[in-house]
């Protein structure tokens, strides 16, 4: 078998793999970019978040305290384990962020009135698709965490395989040379013009 067949084979079947991820990441940027327009359309007029519990509930939180780690702790009593996001927007009130695909909880800690609410948010596909394009990273206590972080790896290193294993055929069909060469030389002075304008 010739190095010409593996890496046509090579791109086939990345392409193949790959193509769950670019349709994710494709119609989750719309989303992004047109959320204003496209959001209404997934609302049926009921709210996103419903009240799960609250109740009354006492627990410091200095100033200088590690939000993760009282996050993960608060989260970990109410027998919460997911991945997660904390904050603290002023000193009396603490966000924590449960995230998951499908539906997510938040509970806000109203630490001066010794209160937490928890609320849960309903499945809607435009959060999911959001929620998968910007889920990454290896922060997460997790493994599943962790896995997904890995298989994004991979994905980004199956993106760079492709592109040479595609600009490897271009170069070697004589006839689409010219135009693979405007297409090439297009897209990096539209990528480059963005990158200095903005």
């Amino acid at each position: 078998m010739t190095f010409n067949i593996i890496n046509r084979r090579t791109h086939l079947y990345l392409g193949l793999a790959l193509l769950p991820w670019v349709l994710m990441y494709g119609l989750s940027s719309l989303i992004f970019s047109h959320g204003p327009s496209i959001n209404p359309l997934f609302s049926d007029g009921t709210p996103l978040w419903t009240k799960k519990f609250e109740q009354e509930y006492d627990r410091p939180v200095p100033e200088d305290a590690d939000l993760r780690e009282v996050a993960s702790e608060i989260l970990a009593e109410f027998g919460m384990r997911q991945s997660f996001f904390a904050n603290r927007p002023n000193p009396n009130r603490m966000n924590i962020i449960g995230r998951g695909f499908w539906t997510s909880t938040r509970l806000t800690y109203f630490i001066e009135e010794k209160r937490l609410l928890a609320e849960e948010r309903r499945f809607q596909l435009n959060t999911l698709l959001a929620g998968l394009h910007l889920r990454g990273g290896y922060q997460q206590d997790l493994f599943l965490d962790d896995l997904w972080a890995f298989i994004l790896d991979l994905v980004c290193i199956g993106f760079v395989l492709w592109v040479a294993s595609g600009v490897y055929m271009w170069w070697q069909l004589r006839q689409t040379r010219f135009w693979g060469a405007v297409s090439l030389i297009g897209g990096f002075l539209c990528f480059g013009w963005f990158l200095l304008a903005l």
